[in-house]
């Protein structure tokens, strides 16, 4: 089986993707489909060995529409390409949208006294002329509504009917029909007809629609805008050995098997393995490992990711849609292209709702016409009704918010990759959240810093400074800690910055000591100090260092010509926003647990820390994804309601999360992990940052109450204004819907609910919970 997305062009309405669907549904090997008329993109899955890309855009084509195949790799296509296209398009609608505009002034202000029934004086005679009308109206029924006569015509070759059908019938009914007065007044006037042109119905009409078009597609110009600001994290070029030179490419040419060079503080550009030189990597925004990890001959590397200090030569093994970045991406455009489940009613409406449109104009017309005798009448509210049942507006409701949410996401760094999930995400009752790297930093980080002499004279950070010195030239990772929580305290840990070292020592399990201004400091463990017959019960150090290793953390021992003068405790630390980020998702009304492989003490010491009561301690990686089963069958009290089956999400970071991600009904992968936790999760968190969990959440929860907004004005709309234009109020109150407004009318449905979607540009997440 083979996933693709397809960029469609040429699609008017959402009957246009409704028809693409029905092409390749009925295509031979097509599985599953899905047309998303915002997002103008099509994602289909098909057995390759029944029919291939090429025979999918042939039936597309077939049907009037174009497609082509959306590379996975950012790179690929260029932003200025796009751009270029984009402003190309613009610059259309731009001209014929002047034309109309002025035109259709024009012959709004000289058809006046007709419209109104006053005499104004003011206007020259001329100006309502028919002959002047035609000749105005003119290029804006066939150059400003050329797209118009093309999809109909396209639906028309495939047998069906869509939006472009309607306002080719309603606008030309109106123009065709003032040709006849036009050139044959007397016999009108001769029959007792009015001899009423109706040329600035169908010039507004057209202008109208082509401005609700424009609005459209600047909406989604920005949602892609937002989603292509994500997707700087590829370098652009790569720089690649090739007989005996190098060479600088654009990374969309590395080809696997290419060697290719990298240089200390340069991005890696695409996977491979390392065959000369070495150099340490940092990884932390692939796999979650926040040390630099150390790379020489054999070891892999992953593109994206940064080298730290010196230079190699790797050759490529993954290049453009089998890289880690490229699996990202392919989130982003995935959910451009998804549907939620809560589409499906107006898909079904949309379905038939063109038909019954122009059944309903058939039965306006022959009411109106044999029933009433008004041969004017009749083709008023024919045109109206023609005019103002457009189903863009149901069309729009749901791609158009998913679009703009999912873009919103992408800015706040939460990739959502479909729209069952976005969809479910509201819905959530129980959040389970892993505890290292997901609840912690994932890496070791100073906690505690306590000396025998206290804060007397600044003592600590002079003892802090020897000890920094030291452990600079440790490739320990809890030197790392070390150095890093130096820096903290204003420290410079450059080698040049740092008093000098002679007798440098490290012992493997005990720790490291050294010369530092004539001091023999010794940094390390208790045993080990102990063993070098240095006194370590030394209060108020000792009992110290008995609390922390209670609360599951490592003490360091510090010692300065064979006095113990410092502790240090090191864990990994929680993250800053944890416990606020669980007080939010409790006030979100949600359960949250914790579910974790590290001991019970540790759990519940960090569980406590951070206000979480219920805990799943000592589970094996095999046995979280039952846990989340148990918990999805479960019950749980959520504003005074009990569900028969909790939605439950889960929050990891690691390989070993990865089952737990994809049993739960939303999995939410934190993006500083690894690959495969992001591949089988949900939803990702680019930062890691738990505060875009609740924001995740709150999004959700913003763009479905948005949808439900759209889709209830979609249907109120048609519902009230079909009829209204028909003339069912006319007998009893003399009501009548001039085109004009008609076509007011059906545009504005469509600008509000675009306007509708585009405010969730404006949200905001409420971290004040």
């Amino acid at each position: 089986m083979t996933s693709q997305l397809l960029r469609l062009k040429g699609m008017g309405c959402a009957a246009c993707a409704d028809a693409i669907e029905r092409v390749l549904r009925k295509t031979p090997g097509v599985v599953t489909c899905s047309v998303n008329f915002g997002a103008e993109q099509a994602s289909v899955e098909y057995d390759e060995q029944q029919v291939d890309l090429a025979t999918l855009q042939q039936a597309i084509a077939k049907a009037g529409y174009e497609a082509i195949s959306l590379d996975t790799v950012a790179a690929s296509t260029p932003e200025a390409e796009a751009d270029a296209v984009a402003i190309q398009e613009a610059t259309q609608f731009r001209r014929k949208l002047i034309l109309g505009g002025v035109v259709s002034a024009i012959l709004v202000i000289g058809g006046l006294p007709i419209m109104t029934g006053l005499h104004l004086p003011f206007l020259p005679h001329w100006l309502h002329h028919p002959y002047l009308q035609l000749i105005l109206a003119t290029p804006v029924q066939f150059w400003c509504g050329r797209s118009f006569y093309i999809g109909a015509w396209r639906a028309l070759k495939r047998g069906s009917a869509d939006m472009n059908t309607l306002v080719v019938l309603g606008t030309s009914t109106a123009y065709f029909y003032s040709l006849l007065p036009t050139f044959f007044p007397a016999f009108f006037q001769a029959q007792g007809l009015p001899t009423a042109v109706y040329y600035e119905a169908a010039a507004v009409v057209i202008t109208l629609i082509l401005l609700g078009r424009m609005l459209e597609s600047q909406a989604r110009r920005k949602t892609s805008a937002a989603i292509r600001k994500l997707m700087g994290l590829q370098p652009k070029t790569a720089r690649v050995l090739r007989a005996g030179r190098e060479v600088e490419i654009p990374i969309a040419q590395v080809q696997v098997g290419d060697l290719i060079r990298v240089r200390p503080g340069e991005k890696i550009p695409v996977d491979g393995e390392v065959v000369s030189g070495h150099s340490t990597v940092d990884e932390s925004m692939v796999t979650g490992e926040s040390l630099p990890v150390t790379k020489t001959v054999g070891d892999e590397v992953i593109g994206a990711t940064i080298n730290k200090t010196g230079s190699f030569q790797f050759r490529a093994t993954r290049v453009g849609e089998e890289t880690v970045l490229a699996q990202i991406v392919q989130l982003v455009q995935a959910a451009q292209a998804a549907k939620v489940p809560i589409q499906g009613l107006a898909d079904r409406v949309i379905h038939w709702f063109v038909p019954a449109v122009l059944g309903v104009a058939i039965v306006t017309f022959c009411v109106w016409f044999f029933l009433a005798g008004n041969l004017t009448l009749a083709l008023l509210t024919t045109v109206s009704v023609l005019i103002i049942a457009c189903p863009c507006a149901l069309g729009l409701a749901t791609p158009t918010s998913i679009m703009v949410g999912t873009g919103k996401g992408a800015e706040q760094g939460i990739l959502i990759k479909g729209g069952d999930s976005l969809e479910l995400a509201h819905q959530i009752q129980t959040i389970v959240l892993d505890k290292t790297g997901t609840l912690t930093v994932g890496k070791p980080t100073v906690t505690q810093f306590v000396t025998y002499q206290g804060t007397a004279n600044r003592q600590e950070l002079k003892l802090l400074r020897l000890v920094a010195a030291v452990e600079y030239h440790s490739e320990h990772p809890l030197a790392e800690a070390i150095g890093r929580y130096a820096e903290t305290q204003g420290i410079a840990t450059r080698e040049a910055d740092l008093p000098p070292v002679t007798q440098f020592s490290a012992l493997a399990g005990r720790g490291v000591q050294a010369t530092v201004s004539d001091h023999w400091v010794q940094i390390g463990t208790q045993r080990w100090l102990t063993e070098q017959e240095i006194a370590v019960k030394v209060e108020p150090l000792y009992s110290r260092s008995l609390v922390w290793e209670a609360q599951q953390q490592t003490v360091v021992w510090i010692a300065i010509d064979g006095q113990v003068e410092a502790v240090m405790a090191i864990a990994d630390a929680l993250k800053p926003t944890a416990a606020a980020a669980v007080r939010a998702l409790k006030r979100l009304g949600l359960n949250v647990v914790m579910l974790t492989g590290d001991n019970r003490a540790t759990a519940e010491a960090i569980a406590q820390q951070v206000g979480i009561q219920t805990v799943f301690a000592e589970v094996r990686p095999d046995q979280k994804a039952a846990v989340i089963e148990s918990l999805q069958h479960s019950t749980v009290t959520i504003d005074n309601s009990k569900p028969s089956r909790t939605i439950v999400a889960m929050v990891g970071d690691g390989i070993n999360d990865a089952p737990a991600l994809a049993q739960a009904d939303v999995g939410i992968a934190i993006g500083t992990g690894t690959d495969v936790a992001i591949a089988a999760s949900d939803i990702t968190l680019i930062s890691g940052d738990l505060w875009g969990i609740v924001t995740a959440i709150q999004l959700s929860r913003a763009t479905m109450a948005n949808i439900r907004q759209n889709l209830f004005f979609a249907f109120i709309y048609n519902v009230l204004a079909i009829p209204i234009a028909a003339g069912i109020l006319y007998p009893l109150f003399g009501w009548l819907l001039n085109p004009i407004l008609a076509g007011a009318a059906m545009a504005f449905s469509s600008v509000s609910v675009v306007m509708n979607a585009l405010r969730l540009r404006r949200f905001q997440p409420r971290h004040s919970l």
